[in-house]
Formats: C-alpha cells, sequence, structure tokens
C-alpha cells in the first residue's frame, strides 16, 4: 500500500506541475497585463518553483559528450562492458585516446543513480580510463532474477576488475568503501591478480563507531526488525520488478532531505529569489542539483537491511567478523594495494575518523602504502562533487594512482 500510495500521489505532483508550468508561460506573456505588474515575476517565480519541485523524474543520463585531454576536445562514448542484472559496469571510451590509468568508480547503491556521480566522472576523464558501476533501480529488475544482497555487491565488484584486467585502480564514493574493501581483502587472499593496484575511499563508513553521525545514530537506535517492518515495501505489479522487496528510494530521500530541512528551504527561497531577480543562471544550477538529488531509485531490501547490519549496527568489518560467503574478510590480507582514505571535515553523513579507519584494519600494509587526506571545509556532497573536489582532492586522488603506476613500472 506503501508504494501504491506514493505512486498516485507523485501522479497527482504531476499534474499539478504541469499547471504551475502553464501559469508560468502565462505570466510571463508579453500578452498579460499582469506580466508588466510588480507582482507577475512574483507570482511566476513561485510557481516556477513549485513546477520544478513537484515534477517527476526517471533516471538522468550523464550527457558526457567530450572531454579534454592534452589541450584537444576528445569525444566522448558510453559503452556497456558487462552487464548483470543489478548492474552494469559503464565505459567511458575517449575516442582515439588510448592508454592511461585503468579507473573504476564504484557508485553508491543507496537511492541514487550513478550519475549523482556525474562530476567525478568528468574531472577523472582527461586522464584516466574511467568505468563506472551503473546500479540498477530494483523496482526493475524481475522477481526471476534473484535477489541481491551485500555478498553479491562484493561478488559484483570482483566480476567487474577481472573484466578491467589487472592494474586497475578503485574510487569508492560513500557506502561502497565497505564491499569495495572486502572485495579487496578477498582478492589479495585469494591472489587474485585483478586485485587494483589502489584503492581510494571517499566518505565510506568503515567504522561508524567513529565519530558517530546523525545516520549511524538512526541506524543503531533501532533493531532489524524495525527496519523491515518499517522501512521495506512491496513493489507494484505495474512494474517489471513487481512483488519484489525493496527499500524505496523515495523513503531515502526523505530522510536525507529531513536531515537538512533548513538548508533545503534556504536553497529554495533563493532559488525563488533569483528568479525574481531575473538570475535564470544561479536559479538553473539549483535546479539542476536538485533535478540529480530528487531522482531515486530502490534497493533490494536484502542488501540494504543486511547492510544495516553488517556495516552500522556490528560493525563487522572493522572488528573483523565480516564475513562473505562463509569466509571471513581479512583487513590483514591486503598486504600490497595502496590505500587513500578521504574525508571532509564537515562531513555529516560519515564522521571524521570512520574511512580512516580503513588504513588502521590494514596491519600488514607498509606504511608507504597508506595515506590519508582531510579536506578542510568540506561536506559529504563536495567531497566529490564541485569547486574543492575539482582543485584541491582530484588531485590528491590523481597523484596517488600515478605514483603507484610508476612504482609498477619501475618493479
Amino acid at each position: 500500500m506503501l508504494y501504491s500510495a506514493y505512486d498516485f500521489q507523485r501522479s497527482l505532483l504531476a499534474g499539478a506541475s504541469a499547471f504551475a508550468n502553464m501559469g508560468v508561460e502565462w505570466m510571463q506573456n508579453p500578452v498579460n497585463p499582469l506580466a508588466y505588474t510588480s507582482m507577475g515575476p512574483v507570482l511566476a517565480s513561485g510557481l516556477n518553483v513549485f513546477a520544478h519541485a513537484s515534477a517527476s523524474r526517471g533516471k538522468p543520463a550523464f550527457g558526457l559528450a567530450s572531454t579534454v585531454v592534452d589541450g584537444r576536445v576528445v569525444p566522448v562514448r558510453e559503452e556497456i562492458a558487462l552487464r548483470k542484472p543489478f548492474g552494469q559496469l559503464k565505459h567511458f571510451v575517449r575516442e582515439g585516446v588510448e592508454g592511461g590509468p585503468r579507473l573504476l568508480i564504484v557508485a553508491p547503491m543507496s537511492g541514487h543513480y550513478a550519475t549523482l556521480l556525474r562530476g567525478t566522472v568528468e574531472r577523472m576523464l582527461p586522464g584516466h580510463d574511467v568505468y563506472i558501476t551503473d546500479w540498477r533501480d530494483a523496482k526493475m529488475v524481475p522477481l526471476s532474477e534473484g535477489g541481491f544482497d551485500l555478498d553479491d555487491y562484493i561478488d559484483y565488484i570482483v566480476a567487474f576488475l577481472e573484466h578491467i584486467g589487472p592494474g586497475a585502480h578503485i574510487l569508492a564514493v560513500c557506502q561502497p568503501a565497505v564491499p569495495c574493501y572486502a572485495a579487496a581483502a578477498i582478492m589479495s587472499a585469494a591472489g587474485n591478480p585483478a586485485r587494483p593496484r589502489t584503492l581510494t575511499m571517499m566518505g565510506g563508513p568503515i567504522d561508524t563507531r567513529e565519530a558517530p553521525t546523525q545516520v549511524n545514530t538512526v541506524a543503531t537506535q533501532r533493531p532489524h526488525s524495525w527496519f523491515e517492518q518499517n522501512v521495506i515495501a512491496t513493489v507494484p505489479f505495474y512494474y517489471p520488478g513487481g512483488g519484489r522487496r525493496v527499500y524505496p528510494g523515495f523513503l531515502q530521500l526523505t530522510g536525507f532531505m529531513a536531515m537538512n530541512l533548513g538548508n533545503h528551504m534556504i536553497s529554495h527561497w533563493t532559488m525563488f529569489r533569483h528568479l525574481v531577480e531575473g538570475d535564470e543562471e544561479s536559479a538553473d544550477a539549483t535546479k539542476a542539483f536538485y533535478d540529480e538529488y530528487r531522482s531515486v531509485c530502490d534497493m533490494a531490501s536484502e542488501f540494504y537491511l543486511q547492510t544495516i547490519d553488517v556495516v552500522f549496527q556490528d560493525h563487522a568489518l572493522p572488528k573483523g567478523e565480516m564475513y562473505h560467503r562463509g569466509v571471513r574478510v581479512d583487513p590483514a590480507a591486503i598486504t600490497d594495494i595502496a590505500l587513500l582514505a578521504v574525508e571532509g571535515e564537515r562531513d555529516d553523513i560519515s564522521g571524521i575518523g570512520q574511512t580512516k579507519a580503513a588504513l588502521t584494519i590494514a596491519t600488514r600494509l607498509p606504511d608507504a602504502l597508506k595515506k590519508y587526506y582531510l579536506a578542510e571545509k568540506v561536506g559529504h556532497y563536495g567531497i566529490f562533487n564541485g569547486r574543492r573536489w575539482r582543485e584541491a582532492i582530484a588531485p590528491v586522488v590523481e597523484g596517488w594512482i600515478a605514483a603507484h603506476d610508476a612504482a609498477h613500472e619501475a618493479v
């Protein structure tokens, strides 16, 4: 009932959004006398903000048609390198450009599409051969494809790395830090030649006992049964994944917006002011952010619930008690993968020290293969997007990758 009720409300709001857009056009029409009054721009701007906030959204496109390599514009095309039921390995092919470090960017499976990392991909494209995990909306996966849990997530990472081949690098943003770290440990223990050369983790919940945030508190103050009974819904029959149990993306989006409701209200008020003042460029920038932020997808219930248990309630990885397919994940097995932990000083999702813990638990990894970087005045989103990501954080990641590629070549 929850899912169907949401879809019904969304359809109503979509209609209201369409009518509001019609109102904007009428209030800005030169033949309308109200357009020349002082209230005309105010009414049009208010309707514009409402229309944008209530519009329905699907999966956004990356839209990265070109990049600049060595001062020249190079066309970029998207290619599906490997397709699996709950996600695909997407490759951004730079036409006419050979070589460069192969970089797997692992996007969060946390209610948003991989396009949330568009800015991350764009910044790394000029100097790297970039791949990304393009996770699928769980409501679009038929029940016949089976389930998807944390073990499956780790298997996908291993499969993607094996497809890319030895010598690749991983950049894990937020939630994937734990399964990527587990995959690195498992591949190291098995001597898998496709294990990554470097693993960069940015704002990841490796050990949520360090500087717990509101997100961590919510995940620990209630038992497993509460999450199963209150945030898990059944996909309606009119979707391909009808009957699948999921954690709906709209619930996660509601939670995240509620955490920072004041900031979101200020953003929309600022957008309204920009529209009234005729500053379309600033208003469009805010709209672009929320177009991405409000585009949400569902995740399989078994993955979500297992993540709550293993990562947030049991702290299994840092305690050495995490298992994959019945085999213990041993952080000490990582002996030759260079680890970079990046944290944001103002991160309200993953507190300071949570990602850094990845370096501590790798007890057999030489210090020369460990690096920590704290990005000052940066929040969670700013770690992987925006000016500070482009100008301060990305150069650190690039330098780490280049240094260890050079060290490998020197051996």
